[in-house]
């Protein structure tokens, strides 16, 4: 399903993986819009943006940032920017129904989710560290270039994902969209149970409200 470079397994990094089929892609419905407004809700009633650094779950993905040379209090995690977001008083921009449940569970259980088009994919993936100069599409920003040695998930031709925050434009989710990989982020500190819990979370959500079929589901390594 997704191999490790030696560099990265040196970093104690793992992943929960899920494999969706069939999902459909949509605007988000009363069912997930009312989801995302109840969580939202728990999470004010149980975080406070001042001591929301001291989390365990946030403390070990800040420990594994400064690990990898990236300040944590300039470029977030993504769980914990949205989050921080959440906190703010602002709203989680609504995207469609399956990137929305994503973020729901993000928000539900701090672990950082990605999910990506499988069609999109070309060819094996590989957990491995960035080149020199290599170049990233992020979605909503433009094209980088990045420095050398950046966690990374990459196809055979292109990178998918900077690990744990940022995903790429071209396999990002769309109405087109009708298989995922969903990947959920763990780092030393955080439990594999956790992790797990938060992928079979998301793809659970993916078949009661994208229609979708679960093909896969592990924790990798």
């Amino acid at each position: 399903m997704i191999e490790f470079a030696r560099e990265v397994l040196n970093l104690e990094v793992f992943v929960g993986v899920g494999v969706v089929r069939n999902v459909t892609v949509r605007k988000s419905g009363n069912k997930i819009v009312n989801l995302m407004k109840e969580t939202i809700v728990r999470i004010k009633d149980r975080y406070k943006l001042e001591t929301l650094k001291d989390e365990p779950v946030i403390k070990a993905y800040r420990r594994f940032f400064w690990r990898i040379g990236i300040d944590p209090t300039k470029i977030r995690p993504s769980s914990e920017a949205l989050l921080r977001r959440v906190l703010r008083g602002k709203n989680i921009p609504l995207i469609n129904n399956v990137v929305d449940l994503g973020n729901i569970v993000s928000l539900e259980t701090l672990i950082s989710i990605g999910i990506y088009d499988i069609d999109n994919i070309e060819g094996k993936l590989l957990f491995r560290l960035s080149s020199e100069g290599e170049v990233f599409k992020p979605i909503g920003s433009s094209v980088e270039k990045l420095r050398k040695g950046i966690p990374v998930l990459a196809d055979e031709k292109k990178i998918l994902h900077l690990y744990p925050h940022r995903d790429s434009v071209d396999t990002m989710v769309t109405e087109k969209t009708r298989n995922v990989l969903v990947i959920s982020a763990g780092v030393p500190g955080i439990s594999k149970e956790r992790v797990f819990n938060a992928v079979s979370r998301t793809c659970n959500l993916l078949s009661k409200h994208a229609n979708g079929n679960i093909a896969y589901l592990s924790i990798l390594p």
